[in-house]
């Protein structure tokens, strides 16, 4: 069997290639996941990245493939043995940034920039502001002040570095080796250190100083210029030829929202691989969409991910959750209490504190913009400064997409608009205030189309979505937590909940617009597995039940039944929440999702400046609160919610496969998976297994017949398909979720099983085949035909997919 690379995948199954993983491990894994139905294998990153590294995002070397994951030939015969059973390739490339590793000469281009400078044919390639600090990359690697940390560095002349053996040498600091501008290895140490191209300087300066871009806040990966066409080719050579040698098929591609032009990249990315099918992992924010002249199949599936889990979410238990997290936690509105304004003080945090040497370097680029129009003239940095944050931090989104020299689409004009006006009231002048008009004309590229122009808009949308990224999905998702599974990327916490008429309308938007784009459930940056979520979905259907848990557990007056204290409640209501997600007490895998999650949440610890004593307390309530004498509460709530856990678990997962678009199982999740915040997402599962009971042999079962479906019917699913909403009839009809792919499969679920049991069940509500003649219900393998009681098609099951015949 050898799989059509020109057309688009029928299903994927992404695999996280780490060295305990390579790609002979893989390799034995393809039987299995051949037999299971998917048509691709989606790999992590595979170029040369830091050793070590277990997901391959710091790249430093794209022309090789990665040694510790086998090398080229390792991949070679990955493809090979995927291709022997039917399969072909997705490979997820990073375009936006590079690693910063501690021994630079891993990174050759990077490492001739630092020893010759911006002559070098190569500082073209990374995102250096050369104005700041005399010319010099401010490298934030010391421990310390530099004048604490001199006796650390060691001068070793003479040794060979990339490019050929230059006699120049190498400076050692610590584990960290830089390299040596040619003819300063002899100097006395401080006036070598003067005499590079590079300032080491304490690693606390980053926030404030540093001159190159970044990834989010992240120093150690630098930002890459693909948007120069030498830079581009450079950059993708190596999976450009593998895709042209039909080892690879597809790609998915990295953050593009940090790429200076994320239209004009894809493009030339479409250009140079003839079109292969693609995917971007754009994630939208609430009812954003995806621009439609952007050369790609469609999205990685954030978006089907929000749609898919919101179906499962009671929207009236869900507020009443919200209520007893305010009451139980004591929050303030901003501080975690209401989403809105804790999003906006998490932004406020992020743009003045994490972010500031980039907004830095957007007062710079506009006070630029400013001197060379006269018209727009004595602006002060203050006021620009005061006008970016406030712009910056009303933005619904990510970014917006306007060049300079090219029409502004209607939704960034409306976008910025908005912003700017909310942003004039930080101003008591009216005339100060004017210049709010001349930073959102600048970030819309009307200001002109000159380089000081297109640099302004290009940086300013970066910022934003670095902005976006690190206050919502890294800040404030973890200081509001009333439904944990809310909180996940792409997720409008406050508005969990999804309608079946909006869920219908999403897929017939996605059939007609983006018939090819990617949709997920779990990926190795969910915060909580598909299986996890589902399990915390069902408690919007039980609140009072869950409140009276928290009471009686964490509680006031409750608490004191049980040793254990939480540092505070909030900690209480996430550790309680994750643990009956988990299904299992297991403070080995809760105590480091808990610290990960008050560290992002910055307030009372951080990554930066953490209190040991907090988080020691923390460490300790994982292991004797919810993992402890206590977690026996969780009995009776287990027993009551396990039909509805039931009903969402194998409802999402038929739902996702059948749906309009290229469905993904990310590794392990065609069975039961819960898991939190990576790295616990990222743990390898066995492959094949042993064999699973219970729910997870259900979920195992329904994933391989959906999936094997899609394979063997590619056009009832793909974008010659249809997709029709089919209502139920009936007093419970609001609990039935169904469509119709082609007219040929039906896929039926159930939502919201605890209310509609408190409700008296399906009561007589029945569906309407379509077109007449008899159904098989595969699952069942039960023959059907016309007007169906779901209580008799769902008496297995709380699901079904039917097919004619």
């Amino acid at each position: 069997m050898t799989p059509d690379t020109a057309a688009p995948p029928t299903a994927t199954y992404r695999l996280q290639l780490q060295p305990g993983f390579p790609f002979r491990a893989a390799e034995r894994a393809v039987p299995h996941l051949a037999a299971l139905g998917v048509s691709h294998l989606h790999l992590s990153p595979v170029l040369e990245a830091v050793p070590g590294s277990s997901h391959g995002y710091d790249v430093t070397d794209h022309s090789a493939v990665r040694a510790e994951l086998g090398g080229e030939e390792g991949l070679r015969a990955l493809s090979r043995t995927a291709r022997a059973h039917g399969l072909g390739l997705i490979l997820d490339i990073v375009p936006n940034h590079m690693a910063v590793p501690a021994c630079l000469r891993l990174n050759g281009p990077l490492w001739r920039v630092l020893r010759d400078g911006p002559a070098s044919p190569y500082a073209r390639w990374f995102d250096i502001d050369w104005s700041e600090h005399g010319g010099k990359v401010l490298l934030p690697v010391l421990a310390g002040r530099l004048g604490d940390e001199l006796a650390h560095f060691r001068v070793e002349p003479g040794a060979a570095s990339p490019g050929g053996a230059d006699g120049s040498g190498v400076l050692r600091y610590r584990d960290h080796v830089l390299p040596l501008r040619p003819g300063s290895e002899r100097l006395p140490l401080p006036e070598l250190l003067d005499a590079q191209w590079y300032r080491p300087a304490w690693w606390r300066l980053a926030r404030t100083e540093l001159n190159y871009r970044r990834f989010f806040t992240v120093s150690q990966l630098i930002a890459v210029r693909v948007e120069d066409p030498e830079v581009f080719d450079a950059t993708h050579a190596k999976v450009v030829q593998l895709l042209r040698e039909g080892v690879l098929d597809g790609l998915r591609v990295d953050h593009p929202d940090g790429l200076a032009d994320p239209a004009g990249y894809l493009r030339r990315l479409a250009g140079a691989t003839g079109g292969r099918w693609t995917v971007v992992e754009k994630i939208l924010s609430g009812d954003e969409r995806l621009p439609a002249g952007w050369q790609v199949a469609g999205t990685t599936g954030y978006d089907a991910l929000r749609h898919l889990d919101g179906l499962f979410v009671d929207p009236e238990g869900a507020a009443e959750l919200g209520a007893r997290y305010r009451a139980f936690t004591g929050l303030p509105p901003d501080r975690g209490g209401d989403w809105p304004a804790t999003q906006r003080r998490a932004a406020y945090k992020v743009i003045t504190h994490e972010l500031a040497a980039e907004v830095e370097r957007l007062v710079r680029g506009a006070g630029r913009l400013c001197e060379i129009s006269l018209p727009l003239r004595d602006h002060a940095p203050w006021a620009l400064r005061t006008a970016l944050r406030e712009i910056l931090v009303r933005l619904p989104v990510y970014r917006p997409y306007a060049v300079p020299g090219k029409p502004v689409a209607p939704v960034d004009a409306t976008l910025l608009d908005q912003a700017a006006q909310g942003a004039r009231t930080a101003f008591a002048v009216p005339e100060e205030a004017l210049v709010v008009e001349t930073v959102r004309d600048a970030a819309l590229g009307r200001l002109g189309a000159g380089p000081e122009h297109r640099d302004f808009c290009a940086r300013f949308a970066q910022t934003a979505s670095a902005l976006r990224a690190k206050s919502v999905e890294d800040t404030a998702f973890y200081r509001h937590a009333p439904l944990l599974s809310a909180t996940e990327v792409g997720g409008v916490p406050d508005r969990p909940a999804v309608p079946p008429a909006d869920f219908h309308a999403y897929c017939a938007r996605i059939q007609r617009d983006w018939p090819a784009t990617g949709t997920v459930l779990s990926t190795h940056d969910t915060k909580r597995s598909a299986d996890l979520r589902a399990r915390i979905a069902a408690l919007s259907e039980f609140p009072h039940r869950w409140g009276e848990l928290m009471d009686r557990v964490a509680g006031p007056s409750g608490g004191g039944a049980y040793e254990a204290a939480a540092p505070d409640p909030h900690v209480a209501w996430l550790a309680w929440q994750s643990v009956f997600g988990l299904g299992s007490a297991d403070p080995e895998r809760l105590a480091p999702a808990l610290l990960k999650s008050v560290r992002e949440a910055g307030l009372r610890t951080t990554w930066t400046e953490p209190d040991a004593a907090y988080e020691a307390a923390v460490e300790a309530y994982a292991a004797a609160g919810p993992c402890g004498p206590a977690h026996a509460e969780l009995g009776p709530l287990e027993e009551a919610l396990a039909p509805a856990v039931r009903a969402n678990t194998l409802g999402a997962a038929l739902l996702h496969l059948t749906m309009p678009g290229v469905p993904e199982v990310y590794m392990g999740t065609e069975r039961l998976r819960t898991a939190l915040v990576d790295p616990d997402n990222r743990r390898v599962p066995d492959f094949p297994g042993a064999e699973p009971t219970g729910l997870s042999a259900e979920k195992l079962r329904l994933t391989g017949v959906a999936l094997r479906l899609r394979r063997a019917h590619p056009e009832w699913f793909g974008a010659d398909g249809s997709y029709t909403p089919l209502a139920a009839l009936g007093p419970a009809a609001g609990h039935c979720v169904a469509f119709v792919r082609s007219g040929a499969a039906v896929s039926v679920a159930t939502r919201l099983r605890g209310r509609l049991e408190e409700a008296g069940g399906w009561r007589g509500t029945a569906l309407e085949l379509p077109g007449g003649g008899r159904w098989r219900e595969l699952l069942t393998d039960r023959a059907v035909a016309g007007r169906v009681e779901l209580a008799e098609l769902l008496d297995v099951y709380p699901v079904a997919l039917l097919v004619r015949g």
